[in-house]
């Protein structure tokens, strides 16, 4: 038998016996192979080879997409969709947790402590998620949190709040992770407030299943000047479908996806469009950047991709896309807020017991004032994004709260990860602690679009 036939896929270790391989392909299944063997053992290659396949995984791969899975048709097309009910007003901005909230944030913030903190940091070399993590996300309901609970989900009303409050305390724990985690859910939100009965009725029930598939949100694109309200990739009426073209990046575990939903430009409008990885036309390379790492983030070309009609997610006037672009940068101002707030419980510590001089550093008035500093910002982004995450959950119209969020914490968020870097003077720029991860992840929120939403 020869060496590529021993290489070919036949459905193990979950690799589909439909999917073909190119070059590259075979190369990393090789060197996977090479990397089960003792010989490099014996000959003291281990680290070399392992390193060899993490560089040629990390920025060589490029596939079609392959689906494990075919979604079955189901509910009534055309038929609108079943919608959580917004929140009842209670007067007065009120920042206090329901005891349901509460709950919900108790649980995912031991979950970020325990689970997503001590994992963070190989993740993000490696950027990947642990498979163990992913699969603990799931357990705790994170997919199905913005899922009505008519549809099996725990939403009886609009999650804008929770999932604000969710986001904030998973990223305490690390920002990649957190969207790695959050990802498949952000999908599963869309098709909650935007779906047909069709749509819901042929998507989510994977979602709420025991085999929640990996889905990604994909509105980032890698132009100059990107405006996400004005996206270049196109959708072209075809028949009785659209055809779709363009690029998409910084799509969170894209290579893993089963199901996008793509912002493209129909007739001078935003639209959102579902569509399974299945789709031919799709291919997936990979896109890593200098934060966020352990999202997985890839590239996402589209060429001559066909869907059908039913494949519109919401409105074709832009509205429904404008509002995925709201609640997207919601949930990054939220990511901002948890990420800052664990450069502040870890800096303030460090200041009071690192000692220069024969005193603790803080005793030091421009060391005090900047660990201050941190604090206040960091109230004032929690306050903008709750306010905003509040009307939102209320159905009130929040684009001017949710503007003045993103300004703040993309501002002030990236210069928190900069004091806090700076604050531990040489340890900041180091590994050993965790700061320098943070300042990466930061300096995002100005610049993604799209990949979560609340």
């Amino acid at each position: 038998m020869s060496l590529i036939s021993n290489l070919k896929p036949g459905g193990k270790h979950g690799v589909p016996n439909s999917e073909s391989r190119d070059p590259i392909g075979f190369l990393v299944a090789g060197l996977n192979r090479l990397a089960q063997s003792d010989l490099i053992d014996k000959m003291g290659l281990r680290k070399q080879t392992e390193q060899v396949v993490f560089n040629v995984t990390r920025t060589g791969f490029k596939t079609i997409t392959n689906a494990s899975r075919t979604f079955a048709r189901s509910g009534k097309t055309g038929a609108p969709g079943a919608r959580p009910a917004f929140t009842a007003g209670t007067g007065p901005f009120d920042l206090t947790p329901t005891e349901d909230e509460q709950m919900l944030v108790d649980l995912v913030s031991e979950f970020a402590e325990e689970v997503v903190r001590p994992a963070a940091s190989e993740a993000d070399a490696r950027c990947a998620a642990p498979d163990e993590l992913l699969k603990a996300s799931l357990e705790i309901g994170l997919p199905i949190l913005g899922v009505p609970e008519a549809l099996g989900g725990v939403s009886e009303e609009r999650s804008a709040m929770a999932g604000t409050l969710v986001a904030e305390a998973l990223s305490k724990g690390d920002m990649g992770l957190a969207v790695a985690t959050l990802a498949p859910g952000s999908v599963a939100t869309a098709i909650g407030l935007w779906g047909t009965d069709e749509q819901q009725q042929t998507y989510l029930p994977a979602f709420t299943g025991d085999e929640v598939p990996a889905a990604a949100l994909a509105l980032n694109e890698p132009t100059v000047l990107f405006d996400v309200l004005a996206p270049a990739t196109t959708a072209v009426k075809s028949g009785d479908g659209y055809v779709l073209n363009g690029t998409k990046s910084l799509v969170a575990r894209g290579d893993q996806a089963e199901l996008f939903v793509v912002g493209a430009s129909l007739d001078g409008k935003p639209v959102l469009f579902l569509v399974e990885s299945s789709t031919e036309g799709l291919s997936i390379e990979g896109d890593p950047a200098m934060g966020v790492r352990a999202a997985s983030m890839t590239k996402l070309e589209l060429k001559d991709v066909k869907v059908p009609a039913e494949a519109v997610l919401g409105a074709t006037d832009g509205t429904t896309y404008a509002e995925c672009v709201r609640l997207s940068r919601l949930a990054w101002c939220a990511l901002a807020v948890g990420t800052a707030q664990a450069v502040l419980d870890y800096v303030t510590p460090y200041v009071k017991e690192r000692e220069a001089f024969g005193e603790p550093i803080a005793h030091r008035q421009s060391v005090a004032f900047m660990v201050a500093n941190i604090a206040i910002e960091l109230q004032a982004m929690r306050l903008l994004t709750y306010r905003a995450a509040a009307r939102a959950a209320a159905g009130k119209d929040f684009s001017k709260q949710v503007a003045l969020a993103r300004r703040l914490c993309a501002e002030k968020g990236m210069q928190i990860g900069l004091d806090g870097v700076q604050l531990l003077g040489g340890h900041g720029y180091v590994k050993e602690h965790p700061v320098e991860r943070w300042y990466r992840d930061l300096r995002a929120i100005g610049i993604m679009e799209g990949t979560v939403l609340v």
